[in-house]
């Protein structure tokens, strides 16, 4: 398995924004799977925390993460910061009753898994979610800091994935049923997995259409608009020369068309901060309905990065001092 970083405030990658939403319908494709052959009942607290190692790394990791975000922690019996992080994560892990799993990887017994991962020092935290990796942490953290993250991991779980985690019983015997039964599709199930299947054969306009029609019935369909806002970007920047592109940006630096242009090469390429700076600057340089129209797309842009993406809520201020 070759681990792929996930933002968990705003995909802005565009290869990663395909591969959540493949992620998203893998996931809600396994829980159905797992209904059909009759679910699963409840686990014990001690099934919250388990060893893995590279054999059951798939069964153990990569499947559950389509029922529960799956938390791993890299430790050796040699590291110290290990011994202060690790109880705690363990304990965290019962106290979150189900909204995660505690994955614990020996780096010594599991070099391969240390190498696919990345890991450069230990302790080091990963998640996966619907089969995707992300980084969490690397070194030691307070518990205040380890909390927000963790209640970060089971926010986008539940919102990007649909992962509600697993229904714990503390009279339940430990080794038990490893998921909880599925829930119930949503009424928009099929035109988001056609908007996924449509990102997938590289119809962006059929995918900018059924997240559209999703939010015609549903305005305020988080997924939707997420998707949407991604897909038109993908749009946007399909066929575009990207050095003429910029250099149109930079011979016409009030030009709110050539800005906004730059602006979304800038975010596919990764580069957020430099999209919302040249946007608020050139809201500052611009009047009318050009600035008006620099505003709305800076507006898109926050979006398609998520609202809770803390270089959002800077940008939010920055472009609240540049109007006013």
């Amino acid at each position: 398995m070759q681990p792929r970083n996930m933002s968990m405030s705003g995909v802005v990658d565009l290869a990663a924004v395909k591969a959540a939403q493949e992620a998203k319908a893998k996931a809600e494709q396994a829980r159905a799977q797992a209904a059909q052959q009759g679910g699963a009942g409840a686990v014990s607290p001690a099934d919250l925390v388990i060893d893995v190692d590279e054999a059951g790394f798939e069964r153990e990791v990569l499947q559950c993460s389509a029922e529960v975000p799956v938390v791993i922690d890299f430790w050796a019996e040699w590291c110290e910061p290990c011994k202060q992080l690790s109880p705690l994560l363990e304990r965290l892990a019962v106290e979150y009753n189900g909204r995660l799993l505690l994955a614990k990887i020996d780096v010594d017994a599991n070099q391969m898994l240390m190498q696919q991962f990345g890991v450069q020092g230990i302790p080091a935290v990963f998640a996966v979610v619907a089969g995707q990796a992300l980084p969490l942490f690397q070194g030691a953290a307070s518990e205040a800091q380890i909390r927000e993250t963790l209640d970060q991991l089971v926010a986008v779980a539940e919102q990007r994935f649909g992962l509600t985690g697993l229904t714990v019983d503390p009279d339940a015997e430990p080794g038990g049923a490893q998921s909880a039964p599925a829930a119930p599709a949503g009424p928009y199930d099929a035109l988001l997995e056609a908007a996924v299947q449509a990102l997938d054969a590289g119809d962006l306009a059929g995918a900018v259409q059924a997240y559209k029609s999703v939010l015609s019935q549903d305005p305020v369909n988080s997924e939707a608009k997420l998707g949407l806002a991604q897909a038109e970007l993908l749009q946007r920047v399909q066929g575009a020369d990207p050095q003429q592109v910029r250099k149109e940006a930079a011979d016409r630096p009030t030009d709110a068309r050539a800005q906004i242009a730059a602006a979304d090469l800038d975010l596919v390429g990764g580069h957020v901060e430099d999209a919302f700076g040249r946007l608020i600057e050139t809201v500052q340089r611009t009047v009318g309905d050009d600035r008006d129209t620099v505003r709305l797309r800076l507006l898109e842009l926050f979006e398609v990065v998520g609202g809770d993406d803390p270089r959002v809520a800077a940008a939010r201020r920055a472009l609240a001092r540049a109007l006013f």
